[in-house]
């Protein structure tokens, strides 16, 4: 069983002929709710107390449950939250006013709400409409889900008592239906349980507020303080979670820069070494004059337009024959020279170097190929121009 509390506010009060005041409040409605994970799990049965904020589901049959709406009628209204649970022993201490009935409105609960101590009256005058409902609910642990979608670790399963409903001050930051500054208890707590709570509270000394993170609570009070203090102390793990992954995120992004600009620097590399000059064309050409003489010198003739490596493989398949069969261009190459090595040109080859005067000119397949090359190397430049 959870002792809770929630949250609502006064609407339009009126005033009798008596000088007390009526009015209808929406009490308590269907929905998710927060809390922390120590207040509803502070043993850590459920491995749930050092969570942070967690959600409740309350669904319309525990809200509306006949038996838990009854429990509240008849029950008092104080003026903040007593210290210990309304009884008949102590009504006369704490009852400003009477719960008189209560209804449906839609998604909520709405109390119909009988003011009887001026002084109260004068405080809600005042400005002080802030009401937090005593009682007491039985939880159960595991996966729910809200029909909007949000998951739950838990939801109220029965309301098995109200107890009172208090006045309050605007509601403390963080979750709402907390109760640690007040105990709303149900008439069926223990003695035992009673005493525990009311020898915890250190009803005589000062209050003080502090304020820890969003929080502002009494520093007379070490569980309300803990409380605090572990929910500061669970954003601060998510701030420091956030920042770490920023900073893996940031040095994975460094090395794909790095490695790019590594891939880019090779591809540069390979362009310049594949750059034909008029050295290399003409080494080219002597080369392929060289081949073209070896091959008529042993007697074989091959079309005009072939070039170097389709020679050498026509002077391997005449000789060779289908030894020859399946051998990759290495292999060709290599028994061309053995074929070849005595091989004496009919004449001397010459070779006319006139047509690399003025420079070297790519055309046909050599300038498409080093436009291919160009436009490649930009590609992979490509990423850091700017949209």
């Amino acid at each position: 069983m959870v002792l809770l509390a929630d949250h609502l506010t006064l609407d339009a009060p009126r005033r009798t002929s008596d000088g007390y005041m009526a009015v209808r409040a929406k009490a308590a409605r269907t929905g998710v709710y927060q809390y922390l994970g120590s207040e509803i799990d502070p043993e850590n049965k459920h491995g749930l107390r050092d969570k942070g904020l967690v959600n409740v589901l309350r669904d319309e049959n525990t809200v509306f449950d006949t038996a838990a709406v009854r429990s509240f009628i008849g029950k008092p209204v104080t003026d903040d939250h007593p210290r210990e649970g309304v009884n008949s022993a102590n009504w006369r201490d704490h009852a400003r006013g009477t719960i008189m009935g209560a209804m449906r409105e839609g998604e909520y609960l709405a109390f119909d709400l009988l003011l009887t101590d001026a002084a109260t009256i004068a405080k809600v005058d005042a400005g002080k409409r802030q009401l937090s409902n005593g009682y007491a609910a039985e939880l159960e642990y595991g996966s729910f889900q809200h029909t909007d979608g949000t998951p739950c670790v838990a939801r109220q399963a029965k309301i098995t008592g109200g107890n009172h409903v208090a006045l309050v001050d605007a509601g403390r930051a963080g979750p709402e239906c907390a109760i640690k500054d007040g105990f709303a208890l149900c008439d069926a707590i223990t003695a035992d349980a009673l005493a525990a709570l009311q020898a915890s509270l250190q009803k005589d000394e000062p209050t003080m507020k502090i304020k820890i993170g969003d929080a502002e609570v009494d520093a007379t009070n070490g569980e309300a303080v803990r409380i605090a203090v572990d929910a500061l102390n669970t954003k601060l793990a998510d701030a420091t979670t956030r920042a770490t992954t920023a900073e893996t995120d940031l040095a994975a992004a460094q090395t794909a820069v790095a490695a790019k600009d590594t891939e880019i620097a090779q591809l540069n590399q390979k362009l310049s070494d594949a750059a034909m000059t008029p050295a290399k064309l003409r080494d080219a050409a002597k080369a392929y004059a060289v081949v073209c003489d070896k091959a008529r010198a042993v007697g074989v003739t091959f079309a005009e337009d072939a070039d170097a490596e389709a020679i050498m493989k026509a002077v391997v398949d005449a000789k060779m024959g289908d030894a020859a069969q399946g051998w990759n261009a290495d292999q060709i190459a290599a028994s061309f020279a053995v074929l070849t090595k005595d091989a004496k040109p009919a004449e001397q080859s010459t070779f006319d170097a006139s047509a690399f005067r003025g420079g070297l000119k790519s055309v046909g397949d050599a300038a498409a190929k080093e436009q291919q090359a160009f436009d490649t190397a930009n590609d992979f430049n490509a990423w850091r121009k700017q949209a």
